[in-house]
């Protein structure tokens, strides 16, 4: 049954709530623990039992952590990487050009340096050298090294690592392994093939930190000590996490968690300066950390120059953290300009191509590649599809693709890359990379729509909005929506809950800049919220809402608190909305 009579919403979704056995578990939960009914609803959903709530809502990472030896070559890994360290030999870190391979190579480089040793740093340029390690680099690495460590990179990487001879070879990364596997020391990855995938929610730095876990375990079994605090180095880890959009499940809840916390302290100099120029006013959230810092980190990578998001995190200088901060938020609105650009061309075009198709694509000749993989993430929000965009340049493509829930893209572009259509692809169930040959890009993009079909993707409706309760106005205080955060962070894999407001009239309606909408909504008892709805000029909404006539409406969303001027108020982030009948 529909919640709240809302079978067609003002965005084309049903409205569904917790169900009759969710909601008396949670009514169960409340009376057993004495905690508020809309925080007994989260946990409820997430299956929680009433005797571990009080455990879920202060998760200690000692117990979420599981054992790094659970992960193949860990133990080869960590004693090489050991080894290096004990004799001093030359190290090369070579990482990916976004945030996890960033913050991935900030770890090392800031664990080592503690150690007294300073590493290389090789990130190759996007668009000259593309994704992952290459031949020619690989091979120069070598000839002035005697360890490389692939970092959110490595494990498809069977010809370059072979090229980098004369040294030894790690691989830690998280992207979906082929049938075989490099020759090297190892290839710690929990998305191998002969892995069990219970750990393949880690992204790169959450890998890259269990290796420093078991580092620190056999360094005190052979008597060498404990090195640096690990601890001090989660607000890195969470980074990688949210930004990477890793599931905030098992230990990576008590990471993120716990990283929040280290990078509230303000002891990071690159993260310090970035919350800054960021303007960064209120506590750490995943907010901060996907929508705020995650995107600055991630401009050199797609407009500038690769290395200067990881130089920024692994710096202990304030004033080149500074400077770099600055470039970085520079580049981050140069990016936005030309991200604006391609939407809007690519947007065109997949229109006209048609939203129903199992993969809805897109691809111009010039667009850069730098911006390719948000203009997908923003098709797929558009279409409830998976999206692939392309930038053309010299009778070649590359793109990037984002999937939805319940559909496994990098599954179906390693095929299609198997099977010749692409030069190459990878990446994991919710976003992957390509490499296509212009004059394949229709069978291959018809190819990919194939096998996404055959995983449900063209079934795709709508999907349904999920309610975690009914709350009125009036009881949507500070208060409890602090009580709500302890069941956080949430993110990917953890939605934040929604909750339905029902009934209720629009106070105020105001259009904010071209695609927001600032809304005052009341019950008319006294009972009112303020309420923010981004992008709602992409949808529906903000034109019915904005010329509301008077009319009654269900809100759907989810809370938060506005901090503005040094005060503090509950706020409703508006996602739906409902003509009340």
């Amino acid at each position: 049954m529909s919640f709240l009579g809302v079978e067609n919403s003002l965005t084309g979704r049903r409205w569904l709530g917790l169900g009759i056995d969710l909601e008396r578990a949670a009514e169960h939960m409340a009376q057993q623990t004495g905690l508020p009914m809309p925080l007994c609803q989260v946990l409820a959903r997430r299956g929680v039992p009433p005797h571990e709530a009080l455990g879920f809502l202060s998760p200690h990472l000692k117990d979420l952590l599981p054992d790094p030896r659970r992960m193949k070559d860990m133990e080869r890994a960590a004693a090489r990487f050991l080894d290096a360290v004990e004799t001093r030999q030359r190290i090369a870190i070579f990482a990916d050009y976004d945030v996890d391979g960033g913050s991935s190579a900030a770890l090392l480089l800031v664990w080592l340096r503690a150690m007294g040793l300073q590493a290389t740093l090789y990130i190759p340029d996007r668009i000259d050298e593309g994704y992952g390690p290459n031949d020619a680099a690989m091979a120069g690495l070598a000839q002035a090294h005697d360890l490389i460590v692939c970092v959110d990179c490595g494990t498809l990487s069977h010809g370059p690592i072979a090229a980098a001879k004369g040294a030894d070879v790690i691989v830690l990364d998280h992207h979906l392994g082929g049938e075989t596997l490099p020759d090297c020391v190892a290839v710690v990855n929990p998305n191998r093939q002969d892995e069990d995938g219970e750990l393949g929610y880690f992204c790169a730095a959450g890998v890259v930190f269990l290796m420093l876990v078991e580092v620190r375990r056999q360094a005190r079994e052979k008597g060498l000590g404990t090195g640096p605090d690990l601890m001090s180095l989660l607000d890195l880890v969470a980074l990688a996490t949210v930004a990477d959009v890793a599931p905030l499940i098992g230990a990576n809840r008590a990471l993120v968690r716990q990283g929040l916390k280290v990078l509230g302290a303000r002891q990071r100099p690159g993260l310090v300066a970035l919350a800054d120029v960021s303007r960064m006013d209120a506590a750490p959230s995943t907010y901060h950390l996907g929508f705020l810092l995650g995107p600055r980190v991630n401009a050199g990578g797609r407009i500038g120059k690769a290395d200067l998001g990881a130089r920024l995190l692994a710096t202990e200088n304030p004033h080149e953290a500074a400077a770099l901060a600055e470039r970085l938020d520079q580049l981050n609105t140069e990016r936005r300009d030309i991200e604006n650009a391609v939407r809007a061309a690519a947007m065109e075009q997949a229109e006209a191509r048609g939203f129903d198709a199992p993969l809805v694509w897109a691809a111009g000749e010039g667009w850069h590649p730098g911006v390719v993989g948000i203009v997908a993430s923003r098709l797929k929000e558009a279409a409830g599809r998976p999206a692939v965009v392309i930038g053309l340049h010299n009778g070649e493509g590359k793109g990037s693709g984002r999937s939805v829930s319940g559909i496994d893209l990098g599954v179906a572009i390693q095929r299609a890359a198997a099977e010749g259509l692409l030069i190459k692809g990878g990446g994991h169930k919710m976003a992957a990379g390509l490499t296509v040959a212009e004059d394949k890009l229709e069978p291959a993009m018809q190819r990919l729509s194939d096998l996404l079909a055959k995983q449900g993707a063209g079934s795709l409706g709508p999907a349904d909005l999920k309610l975690d309760g009914m709350l009125m106005p009036g009881a949507a205080n500070i208060d409890l929506i602090e009580q709500i955060e302890q069941a956080g962070p949430f993110g990917a894999g953890a939605a934040a809950p929604r909750y339905g407001f029902p009934d209720l009239a629009i106070r105020f309606a105001k259009r904010i800049g071209e695609t927001h909408l600032k809304l005052s909504l009341t019950d008319g008892v006294g009972g009112n919220l303020d309420a923010i709805c981004f992008g709602a000029f992409d949808t529906a909404l903000g034109p019915r809402l904005l010329e509301h006539g008077g009319a009654r409406f269900h809100f759907a969303g989810r809370l938060e608190i506005n901090s503005w001027g040094g005060r503090q108020s509950p706020q409703l982030r508006l996602e739906d909305a409902a003509e009340a009948s």
